[in-house]
């Protein structure tokens, strides 16, 4: 890592910007389920299609890394923004099922691409004593969209015709990011030059292999799995669990434990440098836990809404703690490696939570046992996490 580069850099900003785009970019689809029957899509492909964009990022993920490095992520940053340009607005005119598949795929390859570039460079602005900080930073750019960009389209829809304006909308935010890498290319050109050049190289097999036996890292690799498992079976079954409680209205959920979670990571961020992040970490998922365990039981609002606030502060340590740690614990050129691999686990939990969840639902489980499950599943990350030195 560079150790001349300067903390909150306008590169590191840049970057951070350019993230918070990717995120503008498929947040928006937030109602895309509903828009689908509104364009005549036969109900059977409409769950495929919402899934098909992460499935995509998810598998292409696992390939793009190997042979993505410094040397390479700007370009690659730059194609997925023009690509994400196209893609956005041909929601305007694609309106069959063929030809929404490639749509889907396309997207999904173009937002793998673009976060996975982007991470790759961002994490050699980042010194080493600012990790907690950074990750925070870079944590707010990944949940502002969700806290803004679906308010935003709902105020929007008087003026515009269906929702593929709107998906054709955002891509205004892929095209500043284009303004801004190009404005800032040749700076972060000039900084990579000043690296020692076995961190540009790209990885081998060998090394990724390696990494992968470090205990530390399979271990918070291991653990960042179960927790977005945990956390993908909220984003997917608190509606349903809570139509069948009446505790509360989901979306206010989500919204107050966003807020939660953001204002814990603005304001606590530069605290998660000057503590312990192991201990840190355990405390947060130690929270979390109860707030599976009660949602099945909080029937009332002041309840649920409680629950959001505490499920937001719990989260809100828990990620940036988690990833700066991998950040910590690896080593210095596979930094921006183990970052896109942690991404990766996000995007298997979110592609397989749906089909585990539904299975055991059409077993005849309720929805309580899917969040006792994920009260379970972070308890096994929190042992998981125990087994490694103090850092």
């Amino acid at each position: 890592m560079l150790t001349s580069l300067n903390w909150m850099s306008f590169e590191f900003i840049a970057l951070a910007l350019t993230i918070m785009a990717a995120f503008c970019n498929v947040s928006v689809f937030y109602g895309f389920y509903h828009y689908l029957g509104t364009i005549d899509i036969p109900v059977a492909w409409r769950g495929f299609l919402v899934g098909l964009e992460p499935m995509a990022a998810f598998i292409l993920r696992l390939f793009i890394l190997p042979w993505l490095h410094v040397r390479n992520a700007l370009w690659v940053m730059m194609t997925a923004l023009f690509l994400l340009v196209g893609v956005s607005c041909s929601y305007m005119w694609v309106t069959t099922v063929p030809a929404l598949i490639v749509v889907r795929i396309v997207h999904g390859a173009a937002f793998v691409l673009l976060t996975s570039g982007a991470i790759a460079l961002v994490v050699n602005f980042i010194p080493g004593e600012k990790s907690g900080q950074a990750f925070s930073v870079i944590s707010i750019a990944t949940m502002i969209p969700y806290a803004v960009i679906p308010p935003l389209a709902e105020a929007m829809h008087p003026f515009v015709r269906n929702d593929a304006d709107i998906y054709a909308g955002v891509s205004i935010f892929a095209v500043a990011a284009i303004v801004l890498l190009a404005a800032v290319s040749g700076r972060i050109g000039a900084a990579l030059r000043g690296m020692d050049g076995v961190l540009l190289r790209r990885p081998s097999f060998a090394e990724i292999r390696e990494n992968l036996r470090l205990r530390a890292v399979a271990v918070l690799l291991s653990a960042g799995l179960l927790i977005y498992l945990a956390h993908a079976t909220l984003f997917y079954f608190l509606k349903d669990l809570s139509l069948r409680t009446g505790g509360g209205d989901v979306g206010l959920f989500f919204t107050l434990s966003m807020v939660a979670m953001i204002a814990v990571r603005a304001f606590g961020g530069t605290l998660f440098d000057r503590m312990n992040k192991l201990v840190m970490l355990r405390i947060g998922l130690l929270l979390w836990v109860p707030c599976f365990i009660a949602l099945p039981h909080a029937d009332a609002q002041t309840a649920f809404y409680l629950l959001a606030g505490l499920y937001g502060l719990s989260l809100g340590v828990s990620l940036p703690l988690l990833t700066a740690l991998l950040f910590s614990a690896s080593p210095p050129r596979l930094r921006g490696l183990n970052t896109n691999l942690n991404l990766f686990t996000l995007d298997m939990a979110y592609f397989l939570m749906p089909y585990l969840g539904g299975i055991l639902i059409t077993l005849g489980a309720g929805f309580e046992v899917l969040f006792y499950g994920a009260a379970g599943v972070v308890l096994l990350s929190l042992v998981l996490i125990m087994t490694i030195a103090r850092h």
